[in-house]
């Protein structure tokens, strides 16, 4: 990877799946609790787009208090997993200036915001919904599967001015039972307040539980393919 790493923590030792053409869009793609960038990696790589870069950050390894504090590989600490749940506000915003600079590592590298998309698996999913509202830079767009908006009382007012014509598509299966759909549809109807209501699709899945599932991969293909044509 070209450019000066050191600079970008995340960036270091991330699993990333280069394009096989001239790489003229990245996605950013954020793993779950407990998980690392390389199994995101290996399913991205099977939907790869050949002009798109994927990269997949392994977030550092923190005290969760709701795994009574063990200690484990978390973007922010996580108190639970309901809309009043406590949260851990300042890890939430610390994290998300993580993943601002990587975005803008990209784009010092010749890739333009608006050919980044930021997406995300539960807990990275959660992260790059705030990430991407919040962000000064006008990104195309945000894949979330399984997640929720963290500090969504927060919003709209958080918002990035830009965030408004973001396109987001966000999946979730329907017998969850860590991240309940119902989270979700109230995530996608909070969405839907902070950018253009068009813009948001939210698809569940029957019989799928806190996991991904090829129907879904497929349409995360479907979306990326629309957001970031070949240029």
């Amino acid at each position: 990877m070209c450019g000066n790493t050191m600079s970008v923590p995340l960036l270091t030792d991330a699993a990333t799946v280069s394009g096989v053409e001239r790489e003229t869009a990245a996605v950013i793609f954020l793993h779950g609790l407990g998980d690392t960038g390389h199994s995101w990696a290996d399913a991205l790589s099977t939907i790869r787009l050949p002009h798109v870069k994927y990269i997949c950050p392994h977030a550092p390894r923190i005290p969760v208090t709701l795994n009574m504090k063990m200690v484990m590989p978390s973007w922010f600490d996580l108190m639970g997993l309901s809309p009043d749940a406590p949260e851990d506000e300042a890890g939430i915003k610390k994290a998300a200036e993580n993943i601002k600079a990587l975005i803008e590592h990209e784009m010092k590298n010749g890739i333009p915001a608006n050919r980044i998309v930021l997406g995300g698996f539960s807990q990275g999913g959660a992260l790059s919904l705030y990430t991407a509202l919040t962000c000064p830079h006008p990104l195309a767009g945000i894949v979330a599967l399984s997640c929720w908006l963290p500090l969504h009382r927060a919003f709209p007012q958080a918002a990035n001015g830009s965030a408004k014509d973001l396109a987001i598509l966000q999946c979730h299966g329907e017998l969850d039972p860590m991240v309940p759909v119902r989270f979700g549809a109230l995530t996608a109807e909070k969405l839907r307040s902070v950018v253009t209501p068009a813009r948001v699709q939210f698809k569940t899945y029957p019989g799928v539980m806190h996991s991904s599932c090829p129907q879904e991969m497929a349409a995360v293909k479907e979306f990326l393919e629309k957001l970031l044509p070949p240029v």
